[in-house]
């Protein structure tokens, strides 16, 4: 194996690991695609009646992922975290472009990744079209492209007062499952094996986005942490927000640690890739009715109120009791790339 990665290019790389998967996906996806891998650009054939949504994400060894990650679960996470952003708007994935910085050319890595994303692509039939590789500290780089009707994107900006905050799935295992990584917290094999996919392979919530279009207000993916996230939909909806902590929705493993690090992590974990999405308290009905059509937990976890002009925007209950300023604080401390 040495000898075969010493003699390889980028474009035999390229073609390898890529363009045959490429090729093979795009055979099978709808007319949209008009050009995928090949050329200087891919082109796309804008779908008459929609919208294009583009979203990037980047995932940086050590700073999202660990040195040791395994290759199939990372290219899966690294794609998914952009069908998270397309699912956040309603929008059906399209096809997606790939960038990707290596340190060295690793073949049974390049194989064991080129597999996972495939296998996440075709899942959610999103071809590559497009991409670049370099040399350099190993960085996964994703465009993803989706469709939506025009007009029918779910922004943030539509959440208005009176409304419910609703948030998918569960919350908090992500960020259960790096404390224990970290030896933060001591969980066994069992306990860490039945949470550690909500980290390593995040789920997009396409179907719920797509059925959301006619229902939210207002919509984001869970990424850096439920209420920090939750506050650029207030301040880009111009809004404030009361939210009940003991409503957000957590698995049994996270409710067996104590209440400060269930509600800690639930509350800005981050990493768990929900939406969390505002309507009317008229569609109640309705999203039970999509909860249990997909299968899939839909918490009602508060309500959007007016913005009074505060310097706080968002206040938290717990079983009733409003908490300070500090508390709230506390609470609102959600992921940033450039904190220290």
């Amino acid at each position: 194996m040495p000898s075969e990665s010493k003699s390889f290019g980028e474009f035999d790389l390229i073609q390898r690991f890529f363009k045959t998967g490429a090729d093979q996906m795009r055979s099978n996806s709808d007319q949209a695609i008009v050009l995928g891998i090949g050329d200087d650009c891919a082109l796309l054939k804008p779908i008459p009646g929609e919208e294009i949504a583009i979203t990037s994400d980047m995932l940086v060894e050590g700073r999202h992922f660990f040195t040791d990650a395994d290759p199939g679960l990372l290219a899966r996470k690294a794609l998914a975290v952009n069908l998270s952003d397309l699912a956040a708007m309603g929008a059906k994935p399209l096809g997606f472009t790939l960038a990707i910085a290596l340190p060295k050319v690793d073949i049974a890595w390049l194989e064991a990744f080129s597999k996972g994303i495939f296998a996440i692509a075709d899942q959610y039939s999103c071809p590559l079209i497009g991409g670049d590789t370099t040399a350099g500290p190993l960085t996964i780089s994703i465009t993803a492209f989706g469709s939506a009707p025009s007009g029918k994107a779910i922004r943030r900006s539509g959440a208005k007062a009176g409304d419910d905050i609703w948030v998918s799935g569960t919350v908090g295992d992500a960020r259960l499952t790096l404390a224990a990584l970290r030896h933060e917290i001591n969980l066994s094999t069992i306990e860490l094996k039945e949470i550690e996919h909500r980290m390593h392979a995040p789920v997009p919530r396409i179907d719920l986005g797509i059925k959301l279009r006619s229902i939210a207000s207002a919509a984001l993916d869970v990424s850096d942490g439920l209420l920090g996230d939750l506050k650029h939909i207030l301040n880009q909806s111009q809004v404030g927000a009361e939210v009940f902590l003991d409503q957000l929705p957590k698995s049994v493993s996270l409710q067996k640690q104590s209440e400060a690090i269930q509600n800690q992590f639930a509350a800005s974990g981050g990493d768990d890739y929900e939406i969390c999405f505002t309507a009317l308290a008229a569609h109640r009905d309705a999203i039970d009715a999509i909860s249990k059509e997909l299968h899939l937990p839909i918490t009602r976890i508060g309500r959007i109120t007016a913005n009074t002009g505060a310097t706080e925007t968002l206040q938290l209950l717990n079983n009733g009791d409003l908490l300070s300023d500090n508390q709230t604080a506390a609470l609102l401390k959600s992921f940033d790339h450039f904190a220290k």
